[in-house]
């Protein structure tokens, strides 16, 4: 059973479910018999959605994921009524507080935290968010006690949506370990992670942060020799493996340790994992989703984020509290046209398919010619694809949206007013907005800004298209290819595409056409997808006059960051109303702004390159003095 230090106490006689490490349950210090194979399988997918309704079609998928029988279930009827019996529901004593139960959208299992240690483990990854270093090098080690192997053991996975289930938490268990070996070693105990951070390296050989960590302990042990050494083993690994580079964070700690430094704070720097996130099959629900890019490249940070604030519970706090119902009830992804904001909510619905079981939908608001919908004919998309009824007015829609488990995609979000009506004020249902601009007339949201790729994840992803070995052959071109491109996942995916064509054509050639201004956004066509029409399209709806302002802006600020001083220059007014364009710029998603606090006229802004580009070409005059 779990260390005392890590699960609260339970009165003598409570059961305690355990799913991180074997499928066990407990009445006190007694193990109870689970049963059979299948009907273990029926418990750990209640567990693995606890106090969510489970449907039928889930939990026959489950357990037989080719072909069901024809009794499968009346099955699952007898599997959960012998379970009913093994939780003692039929005592009068439980009757009035049942642990297994059926509603209208299938069979829920409830527990508290106290009673189940995923739940207890999320929990204590939430209190350790944001807490100093001691503090969070203590929850979380209590969270990493909570495990006693490799989740829901190994029979279990015999089932492909266990299977995926039990790899997520695995990776969760990743995560949580980084987190703690990085509090770990703020606090100076790089000895006490050195052995721990190796034998997970050796699991996970492409982790960055992972090695990242390591690195630091060995060096913090004053074992520098063999933390270089980390270092050069990955760099060749994604060399032969990948055709990549360590990261920029990474080649600078190994400069540091080089240079004899052996301080090891700030181990988390470094970026997340060359790979994805996998999650579980989805339910049979109603998924109408885009499909899942098998080449998702980058975005690691914002995905976690985004799946821990779209997972997280009714009764949580944090960030985005309030009149819509709570944290993680809506989250918005913002960013330039082409930066990946609708692949990573897309990737995110996919790997959430447990923690939805009534459904997943992603809806766009702009047709196709990239004009607003009107919110009538957005409901009626809505109504016809939840099989919702009555579903023509928005208080309709947010009643059934709150009483449905149900995450929804509201894509390419036009302007607040769009969308302010559909979204949730509480409930179970959870709203996922992607737009270009900040939409800073809606509170509270979480937002998110999506990040260019990094060179190393736009050299990955345009590897993934073209071929590794083509990449190889000529690295300088691919890195000429992906920086004209920005570190826009667009422009590299149709870079990619059109060079996967085009074999015959050298990687330098194209890299030559995309560098020369006047023509690189004609390139970057592949077949029916243009980047020039996606920008396109966000330039039509720019608010009246923003147009002409970003054109000059563009023209007038060079090809790096500007300041103030350069944006009234380019402008043709004074700073006062120069800062009023700027910041509307900004909430509009074509200009981008520092990361942390800073005073208007000590800020550095900057326009992404192929907005720039576009800008430069709109045919903008000289500015007139305001």
């Amino acid at each position: 059973m779990p260390s005392p230090s890590a699960q609260p106490a339970v009165p003598p006689g409570t059961l305690r479910f355990s799913v991180l490490g074997p499928l066990t349950v407990h009445r006190g210090e007694q193990a109870l018999p689970l049963g059979p194979l299948k009907q273990r399988m029926v418990l750990a997918t209640l567990l693995a959605s606890v106090n969510t309704p489970v449907s039928v079609d889930a939990l026959t998928e489950a357990v037989w994921p080719e072909e069901p029988p024809r009794t499968a279930r009346k099955n699952i009827q007898v599997y959960v009524s012998a379970l009913r019996a093994l939780f003692g529901q039929d005592d009068p004593e439980a009757r009035d507080r049942p642990r297994l139960t059926h509603t209208g959208g299938g069979y829920v299992l409830r527990a508290a935290e106290e009673e189940l240690d995923l739940l207890r483990f999320r929990s204590l990854l939430r209190a350790a968010e944001g807490r100093p270093p001691q503090d969070a090098a203590r929850l979380l080690r209590q969270a990493l006690d909570l495990w006693q192997g490799p989740p829901l053991g190994d029979d279990l996975r015999q089932s492909p949506t266990l299977a995926e289930e039990a790899e997520r938490l695995r990776l969760r268990h990743v995560t949580a370990y980084e987190s703690w070996a990085e509090a770990e070693l703020e606090l100076g105990g790089a000895p006490a992670v050195v052995e721990g951070l190796r034998d997970l390296v050796e699991r996970h050989p492409l982790r960055e942060r992972l090695r990242s960590a390591w690195m630091c302990a060995l060096s913090g042990s004053g074992r520098q020799p063999e933390a270089l050494a980390v270092y050069d083993d990955y760099r060749q690994l994604l060399a032969r493996e990948l055709g990549l580079e360590p990261s920029g964070a990474m080649a600078a700690r190994y400069r540091s340790i080089l240079a004899g430094d052996t301080r090891a704070a700030g181990a988390g720097a470094a970026a997340g994992p060359p790979g994805g996130r996998p999650g579980a099959t989805p339910p049979k629900a109603t998924v109408l989703l885009p499909p899942d890019l098998v080449d998702f490249t980058g975005h690691v940070e914002e995905l976690h984020d985004v799946l821990d604030l779209l997972e997280r519970g009714e009764g949580d706090g944090g960030v985005g509290a309030g009149e819509t119902g709570g944290a993680g009830h809506v989250v918005l992804l913002s960013g330039p046209a082409g930066s990946g904001k609708t692949t990573l909510a897309v990737r995110a619905a996919h790997l959430l398919g447990s923690r939805f079981p009534e459904g997943r939908i992603c809806v766009s608001l702009r047709d196709a010619e990239g004009r607003a919908r009107p919110v009538s004919a957005v409901l009626a998309e809505l109504g016809a694809r939840t099989g919702g009824t009555g579903l023509s007015t928005a208080e309709a829609w947010r009643e059934w949206l709150a009483r449905h488990r149900v995450l929804v995609i509201l894509d390419d979000v036009p302007e607040e007013r769009a969308v302010r009506a559909l979204l949730p004020c509480g409930g179970q249902g959870r709203v996922l907005l992607t737009a270009r601009g900040q939409l800073g007339g809606l509170a509270p949201v979480h937002r998110i800004t999506v990040p260019p790729l990094d060179t190393a994840e736009a050299v990955q992803l345009l590897a993934g298209l073209v071929g590794p070995r083509r990449v190889r052959a000529d690295r300088e071109a691919a890195l000429r290819i992906v920086r004209a491109c920005g570190g826009s996942p667009l422009a590299v995916r149709v870079s990619g595409m059109r060079l996967a064509v085009l074999r015959h054509l050298p990687l330098r050639e194209f890299a030559d056409r995309l560098t020369d201004p006047s023509g690189a956004l004609d390139e970057l066509t592949a077949g029916d997808v243009s980047v020039r029409q996606r920008l396109a399209h966000g330039w039509e709806t720019l608010p009246e006059g923003r147009g002409r302002d970003a054109g000059r802006l563009a023209a007038g600020t060079g090809d790096g960051p500007f300041g103030l001083t350069e944006a009234a220059e380019a402008l043709g007014c004074d700073e006062r109303h120069a800062v009023r364009v700027v910041e509307a710029l900004i909430d509009a998603g074509m200009v981008t702004s520092p990361g942390g606090e800073v005073t208007a006229h000590a800020a550095q802004y900057d326009m992404p390159h192929l907005i720039r580009l576009y800008a430069r070409g709109a045919g903008y005059g000289t500015p007139v003095l305001t």
